[in-house]
């Protein structure tokens, strides 16, 4: 049984991974504003504001997942330098604030290792994207860098995912059509449910990945790497 830590796990790719680590029997610790809609004996909630409160103090932890992250689509003319220092927020530094808070947590973990999130658009130029692709290229370089200066005792890995099919991204999914559009403009001709999140996830923070550090994985449905 493993201790995982889940920072924003009361929703969408958050909630699909602490569904799924409960599932495997693991002890999981969700830290959001909002309490996950499921009871579960191994789950414990943290009422905690990220940026503005104090972390829950813990003793030991095998996996820490930062999964909270913005969708601020504008036109640069449009964004403001406070969207981007939001968006920098919310992705950048409310993940360095838990990695330094359980950071010593981690090192009495098993096969401790961390998971973050950045985004196709760190890769792929996609118009209005500009404020999220500049934070999460910054996880991109967190990731790579503490990879390299936490081995071997911690793992350092992150997902990039496409369009996926939550909340956060309901106001581009918001009909029928625009769900076929979506899907169109990629290779597989769909786009991501949370699941398909939840199960790389599941693999990149198991032993059978104890070889893996320091990646970013595009779970992109081929939108990145094919042009078709």
């Amino acid at each position: 049984m493993r201790t995982i830590v889940i920072i924003g796990g009361s929703k969408g790719i958050g909630n699909a991974i602490l569904t799924s680590q409960l599932n495997l029997n693991n002890n999981v610790f969700n830290i959001s504003r909002t309490a996950p809609e499921i009871n579960h004996p191994n789950l414990t909630h943290y009422n905690c504001d990220i940026l503005n409160d104090e972390l829950p103090d813990l003793e030991s932890i095998d996996t820490l997942i930062y999964c909270p992250g913005s969708v601020n689509l504008k036109p640069i003319s449009t964004l403001t330098i406070e969207d981007f220092r939001t968006d920098f927020e919310i992705n950048v530094i409310g993940a360095v604030k838990t990695i330094k808070k359980y950071l010593k947590p981690l090192k009495n973990g098993n096969n401790p290792n961390i998971l973050l999130f950045s985004t196709v658009a760190a890769k792929l130029g996609m118009p209005y994207h500009a404020s999220v692709a500049a934070s999460k290229s910054a996880i991109d370089g967190l990731t790579k860098s503490l990879g390299a200066e936490l081995a071997p005792t911690i793992r350092v890995n992150a997902i990039a995912p496409t369009v996926t099919d939550t909340d956060l991204v309901s106001k581009i999914l918001r009909n029928d059509k625009m769900k076929e559009v979506i899907a169109e403009k990629h290779p597989l001709k769909r786009y991501l449910n949370t699941s398909d999140v939840s199960a790389l996830a599941d693999f990149l923070i198991s032993e059978n990945a104890s070889a893996i550090s320091g990646q970013i994985f595009n779970l992109d449905c081929g939108i990145v790497t094919f042009k078709i």
